[in-house]
């Protein structure tokens, strides 16, 4: 496997890439939390922003992933029910999302995984995803990389501008987008509502003799609210500066349905309801050249799963599932001065302390589990950024996490970028380590069958590196390559006797991530990704589950002129996505519904198509059709995603 990906690198100016054309070079704050043009970052990012939301008609977080290169969605189920994400072959539990800087992992799932599938895109303003280790940064779970959402701002220049959308289509599909944001005087603010109302599909897979044909239902509101104010100017240096407080509250709740596999169960049915804030403050010292800052958050996650005996089945369940998280943390960015070939200097510092807490209350058929604990952990962390010979960009972190009752983490990152001009290329390197704390269920949960969870374990944790080259073919057309590696040990797993956890499993991930960036012209531009990747596990020496070893996206945006709309400069925008998910381990089911076993599941290709255009200069008309060769693709086997379906709706900024 690795001499194959060496010498796809090799091939690199021949291999398509995922990279942004180095006449406009895309700004990212994530990576290093310093906002850093993306070409200068040694870590491989990709971008979503609104633009690319609206254009694509990406309605949940897992519809914006599913072509990010290196990250897999695997969905058990309708709209609602468990998306997972791995990134780079690594767990599900191993990638960490944030919410405008802050982490939003749900402490009471039992492996502390993220569901992509509950998040709505109608209050955000774009999506950074860094791909590889970042704990060294951002801390637990940032094994496979981090995912942050950047909430909508307001415009600077209007006091009120209102923004909405209204669509509807198959399977009874209702959605809606309500909100305002504005700045008046030295206060900004934002509000917005959105909801998504639909019938659904059948989520078990229609080769199963029993199928009953039941559609999962899904309804979901959310509500957003942010603002700041700015007091105070930029001063002179050593004079205390500007300070900007702002804060943000959003709340959620959905319902829908659950199914089993490999048969339909009518009566199961879910809630999931999260709210989550924070409180910022941020002063700038010594003329904007120190920033410093405050950040004091917590989230909430309740999630209710029911199931009553019915004709089809007897089973009964009423699990109960409450998560919390409070955080503080302090935050400093520092501007250095140039120091001969040392330019572009920064330093970035800061600690914290973070409460989570899990209550667990599950009943099914007899069989019960619970949990109520809480573990506390502290932090502190300090990085550097910078430029030698106006062509080298250095970035270095390191960090120390101590959570009570377990060993710490100490975690580091080293990274850089050699920009080529003469060849029109760059080289990109870095390195460094991650790790995952064991779940508040892995250390403390029980069950009625004799299960205990262990206290003692120990965090999981991995090395990882990477190299790669960029290449400027031409002013409009950027091709790149790029090969990583990691090893993650101390894995968490059951016990031989299935009676509690222990740190035994090891994993060996290896992969390559080639794409295009293509414009030719206003008109027309392409963005293409490849990534071949071998993920094994190394006690049982087989594959891992749901990681397939190849995928690949082909995403264009075609973008005529259009003379017969009465809006200035009008455009059709038409944006197809082509997305293939090679075949991947799992336990595969048979389609008599009966026990299944450890093998290969079938590939996939979904096509996906979105046109947009102005009716007015404030409203756009746009159609969404998904799925247009209604493939029975199964990304977690046994369960199929939505056949062809088509939203129609007006969105506008006034």
């Amino acid at each position: 496997m690795k001499h194959r990906i060496l010498v796809l690198l090799a091939l690199a100016p021949l291999a398509p890439a995922w990279a942004q054309t180095a006449s406009i070079p895309e700004t990212v704050v994530t990576a290093t939390r310093i906002p850093t043009p993306q070409e200068r970052l040694p870590a491989a990012t990709t971008v979503i922003d609104r633009q690319i939301i609206e254009e694509r008609g990406y309605v949940t977080l897992a519809d914006a992933l599913v072509s990010v290169p290196g990250f897999r969605i695997v969905q058990s189920g309708g709209l609602g029910q468990q998306s997972s994400g791995f990134m780079r072959g690594t767990n599900s539990n191993h990638v960490l999302v944030l919410r405008d800087g802050v982490p939003i992992n749900d402490a009471s799932e039992p492996n502390g995984a993220f569901n992509f599938g509950n998040t709505l895109l109608g209050d955000i303003e774009r999506i950074e995803v860094v791909r590889g280790p970042v704990s060294a940064i951002y801390g637990t779970s940032a094994i496979g990389g981090v995912i942050n959402l950047i909430t909508r701002r307001a415009p600077t220049d209007r006091q009120a501008q209102p923004y909405g959308e209204l669509a509807g289509g198959t399977n009874y599909t209702a959605r809606g987008v309500a909100g305002v944001a504005g700045t008046i005087g030295n206060t900004d603010y934002g509000v917005t509502g959105q909801s998504v109302s639909t019938r659904g599909s059948n989520a078990v897979a229609p080769r199963f003799y029993k199928n009953q044909g039941e559609r999962d239902g899904f309804r979901s509101a959310v509500i957003t609210a942010r603002g700041g104010v700015n007091i105070g100017e930029t001063a002179p240096a050593n004079v205390l500066g500007m300070t900007r407080v702002d804060g943000l509250v959003t709340m959620r709740e959905n319902r829908f349905g659950l199914d089993n596999i490999p048969n339909d169960d009518p009566n199961y049915t879910g809630d999931d309801r999260n709210w989550m804030g924070f409180l910022r403050g941020a002063n700038e010292l010594f003329g904007g050249n120190w920033t410093t800052g405050l950040t004091l958050s917590a989230t909430e996650d309740r999630r209710r799963y029911r199931n009553w005996p019915n004709g089809l089945s007897s089973s009964t369940a009423d699990d109960l599932y409450r998560g919390r998280r409070e955080r503080l943390a302090w935050d400093n960015t520092v501007r250095l001065a140039d120091f001969g070939i040392l330019t572009a200097n920064n330093l970035v510092f800061g600690a914290g302390f973070e409460n989570e807490s899990a209550f667990t209350k599950s009943i099914q058929s007899g069989f019960r589990q619970d949990v109520d604990r809480s573990q506390r952990s502290a932090f502190a962390y300090i990085g550097t950024q910078h430029r030698l010979w106006d062509r080298l960009d250095v970035t270095t972190a390191l960090r120390q996490d101590d959570p009570d009752g377990f060993d710490g983490a100490t975690t580091w990152r080293l990274g850089g970028v050699l920009s080529l001009p003469e060849i029109a290329s760059r080289l990109i390197a870095s390195g460094g380590t991650a790790f995952k704390a064991p779940s508040i269920y892995q250390r403390y949960g029980i069950n009625n069958f004799g299960f205990k969870g262990n206290p003692d374990l120990r965090p999981e944790d991995a090395t990882a590196w990477e190299v790669g080259i960029e290449t400027d073919i031409a002013q409009n057309l950027t091709v790149s390559a790029l090969y990583f590696e990691s090893r993650i040990r101390n894995l968490i797993n059951f016990t031989s006797s299935f009676l509690s956890y222990e740190n035994i499993a090891r994993a060996h991930i290896q992969g390559g991530e080639f794409g295009v960036n293509w414009r030719l012209s206003d008109s027309f531009s392409t963005r293409a990704a490849w990534t071949v990747q071998e993920a094994r596990d190394e006690v049982r020496d087989t594959p891992l589950a749901r990681r397939p070893r190849n995928s690949a996206s082909l995403s264009p945006r075609i973008a005529p002129r259009v003379d017969w709309v009465d809006v200035p400069n009008a455009r059709l925008i038409i944006a197809p996505e082509f997305i293939y998910i090679g075949k991947a381990w799992d336990y595969v089911y048979p389609d008599d519904g009966g026990f299944g076993s450890n093998s290969y599941s079938d590939e996939g290709f979904i096509f996906n198509l979105t046109a947009s255009l102005p009716v007015t200069q404030q409203i756009t008309a746009f159609i969404e059709a998904r799925n247009l060769g209604n493939r029975r693709y199964e990304p977690a086997n046994g369960f199929v995603i939505p056949g062809r379906s088509a939203i129609f709706g007006l969105r506008g900024v006034f």
